[in-house]
């Protein structure tokens, strides 16, 4: 079997050995997945991963599983929880604290023409979605995260910066709260797509760009940018008493005044997974434009020039088909 498999460097591994399901788990043959901001960083040290990579996918099942018959095509959560922790039991399966994660900690990923997932975490993907559509599912659920951890208002000034795939479909999704919303973005791609959008964004490349974003002035800074230093900009932007919602994940250990988080008491929250099961209600929905988001289309064959591609300043979504 085909997979791309990381140990200190990227191979594809032409006999990778086939999955094998434990009772709990389906086995899934990939249909199409994509390249996110966290694979490439799992290639650069994050998490000490080795293993498959991937976990962004649309797929379908290969055998009968409870309501899922053979050929159904599925998406899925990507944290394997044990059911039995604290977490679990409070129905907060991705904080369980035994958990492993699909394609980036302790469990081979999607990256590979068949894959193992449990049951539970899957979702059917309904006729009327494209498996272009489909594969943008978990980003989608982590974009709407953010909502669901800090109640934002339509009277509410929201700063997002970065915009790169996670901050475009973020930025969909904020502006259906009705919020006073601004985007930082500095690539073209993704500038056009706001304008499309008609979304109000603040182009990075200008050296007045925080002036024109101001200073202390949004009730909610959300970042997107991916890096160590979207942090300390997030600070400079954020109001007394405002939140920072963080959805960078990185290598790197930001380096930002946290005396200013104490003085201003700003609030830090972490946001990561999110609810599949709206996500899925958007697309089917047509609510989220997440098509025009697609860069590329490789065939697994050539996924080491779908990395090299995905890991290029300024791309957007890079999808692997087998």
């Amino acid at each position: 079997m085909r997979a791309l498999h990381f140990d200190e460097a990227l191979t594809l591994r032409q006999d990778f050995p086939e999955p094998e399901p434990q009772p709990h788990e389906a086995l899934i043959r990939l249909r199409l997945a994509g390249i996110c901001h966290t694979d490439l960083e799992l290639t650069r040290g994050y998490m000490g991963f080795k293993g498959v990579l991937g976990h962004e996918f649309v797929g379908e099942t290969l055998a009968d599983y409870g309501s899922f018959a053979a050929g159904t095509r599925v998406v899925g959560e990507i944290n394997i929880a044990c059911g039995v922790c604290d977490f679990c039991l409070a129905n907060l399966p991705s904080q369980c604290r035994n958990r492993s994660t699909l394609g980036i900690d302790r469990y081979d990923g999607v990256f590979s023409e068949r894959f193992r997932l449990p049951i539970q975490n899957l979702y059917a993907v309904p006729e009327t979605i494209t498996d272009e559509a489909a594969v943008f599912t978990e980003p989608l659920a982590a974009a709407l995260q953010i909502p669901a951890l800090v109640p934002i208002t339509p009277s509410q000034r929201v700063v997002l910066i970065g915009a790169g795939k996670l901050g475009l479909l973020a930025a969909q999704v904020l502006r259906q709260l009705g919020c006073e919303l601004l985007v930082v973005a500095r690539k073209p791609r993704p500038i056009s797509l706001l304008e499309k959008w008609h979304i109000p964004y603040v182009d990075a490349r200008r050296a007045d760009w925080m002036d024109r974003v101001g200073r202390n002035s949004a009730h909610v800074v959300v970042d997107c940018t991916g890096n160590a230093d979207g942090f300390a900009s997030a600070l400079t932007i954020v109001r007394p008493r405002g939140t920072i919602v963080l959805k960078s994940t990185y290598s790197g250990v930001p380096n930002a005044d946290l005396s200013r988080v104490v003085i201003d008491e700003i609030k830090i929250v972490g946001s990561r997974c999110g609810p599949f099961g709206a996500a899925i209600r958007l697309l089917e929905n047509a609510l989220i434009d997440v098509e025009s988001m697609i860069e590329a289309v490789y065939p697994l064959e050539d996924s080491l020039a779908a990395f090299e591609h995905a890991s290029s300043s300024g791309v957007l979504k890079v999808l692997l088909r087998p």
